[in-house]
């Protein structure tokens, strides 16, 4: 049996590492290769696959009617698949919030004012890349 808990403290304090070191240690080659190789969104996709499979073919749920909302509030009520959604916004918000450090260091943003960016996009994920889509845009001027 998944320990589901466990897995959900794993990957949510988990991802504190990655953000931390694009916020405290920008130019740091861990950093640097991390943010090229993309590795803990791959990770968590990785991740989130297997426990999709699981729950599809050992755990054989039943199926979710996407466009109903019914069914995908039936869905999250179990807490596999609450952890399959989380990871979902795990693994996206460090994707954009990884596409946005390299973006700013090709567009040479001052990394103090990509910060703010990093932290909505980590807590708040699409509020923070339209910040930093605004900020670039202005920037780039």
């Amino acid at each position: 049996m998944i320990d589901i808990q466990l897995l959900f403290n794993l990957f949510n304090y988990g991802v504190l590492i990655p953000w931390s070191l694009m916020i405290l240690l920008p130019k740091w080659k861990g950093t640097l290769w991390m943010v090229r190789t993309y590795l803990p969104v791959v990770i968590i996709a990785v991740s989130y696959l297997f426990l999709t499979l699981w729950d599809v073919f050992i755990i054989q749920a039943a199926a979710v009617d996407f466009l109903s909302l019914q069914s995908i509030k039936s869905a999250f009520s179990r807490d596999i698949v609450m952890l399959i959604g989380w990871m979902h916004y795990l693994a996206f918000d460090m994707f954009v919030g990884m596409w946005e450090f390299k973006d700013s260091r090709s567009i040479n943003l001052p990394h103090l004012i990509l910060i703010p960016c990093l932290l909505l996009t980590l807590m708040l994920g699409p509020v923070g890349f339209v910040l930093y889509w605004g900020v670039r845009k202005v920037y780039k001027k």
